[in-house]
């Protein structure tokens, strides 16, 4: 599992920073790459990253400003283009389909897959499969605006080879039997338990992914216990009224938020394009000295989400 930062910028493109877009590349998981927002020139921005668009079978919108999603409809085209047949799932507020429809209408763009419109309206669980649970609360925005917490399901235990070899238990089909948990009896009248000779369960990893806010409690559930917290940082602790003016977060409202919610690692992006060099720094350095875990990313960053060998079930 791994986040890989496609657009790190707030508002308008940069030179060094494109607009929102993170990508969730959940390759070695589900063969799958999950997309949340797509601003402009995100297809540009895959171009020099080893993204296969046609990996892409999902997308999770945080809110409709034009810099959160003006990269949908040519996305959505070229992943057609380029052999992307597979359907595709674009979940967030009310309005994202009629964007969506109208500009591959009046385009007379044809796509070689369905598109899956999931518009939300109600906080809570949105998707589950055998791997993963998403969930949505809502934040506090100018318009309507989402966070997404992504829950890996737990693992189950390793089959403990070493330790079956030291009890004298055959290779073979009966592993698999131990392997499930069930009771055995061996070909030597032993009866086992297949539970003895299995590991413990390793805890799943949590991902939070917020769109722009202003601090709100529904934030504190999202992030709870989470292995990366993904949040805007659109302001310094400096411009704490221009943040709440105009909806946004600053970077130590953030890292106090990550501490609060104990999560593990808190990276800032959604920076404005005031904070350059040295002053991204400083966004930086503010922020460590509330969670000291604290990154402010850049375009292009890719960050591991490790397991943590401590966090057993």
């Amino acid at each position: 599992m791994q986040i890989e930062f496609l657009g790190t910028g707030s508002g308008v493109p940069g030179k060094f920073r494109n607009v929102s877009c993170t990508a969730l590349r959940l390759l070695d998981e589900c063969n799958s790459v999950w997309l949340f927002d797509v601003g402009e020139g995100t297809q540009q921005q895959i171009l020099r990253s080893n993204l296969k668009p046609r990996k892409i079978n999902k997308i999770f919108i945080t809110h409709l400003h034009g810099d959160h999603i003006f990269g949908l409809p040519g996305l959505l085209s070229s992943r057609s283009f380029q052999g992307g047949d597979t359907p595709l799932t674009i979940y967030g507020p009310k309005g994202i389909r009629d964007f969506v429809q109208v500009s591959l209408g009046v385009s007379k763009t044809k796509l070689s897959y369905k598109i899956i419109y999931e518009e939300l309206t109600t906080p809570g669980k949105i998707f589950e499969d055998d791997k993963f649970t998403v969930y949505m609360n809502t934040l506090d925005h100018q318009i309507e605006s989402f966070g997404y917490r992504v829950e890996e399901h737990d693992h189950p235990g390793e089959l403990l080879v070493d330790k079956l070899k030291a009890a004298e238990i055959p290779s073979g089909p009966i592993y698999g039997r131990i392997k499930a948990g069930q009771d055995v009896e061996l070909p030597d009248g032993r009866m086992i338990s297949g539970k003895d000779f299995i590991g413990r369960a390793q805890k799943g990893r949590i991902v939070t992914i917020l769109g722009d806010t202003r601090k709100n409690p529904n934030s504190l559930g999202l992030a709870k216990n989470a292995d990366v917290l993904v949040h805007e940082s659109t302001f310094s602790k400096d411009e704490a009224s221009l943040a709440r003016n105009y909806y946004h977060s600053t970077n130590v409202q953030a890292a106090i938020l990550a501490k609060n919610a104990n999560v593990n690692k808190l990276l800032l992006t959604h920076i404005s394009s005031r904070y350059t060099g040295k002053l991204a720094n400083m966004l930086q350095k503010q922020a460590r000295s509330i969670f000291k875990n604290t990154f402010v990313v850049r375009d292009f960053d890719v960050v591991d989400v490790p397991f943590d060998k401590n966090q057993t079930v």
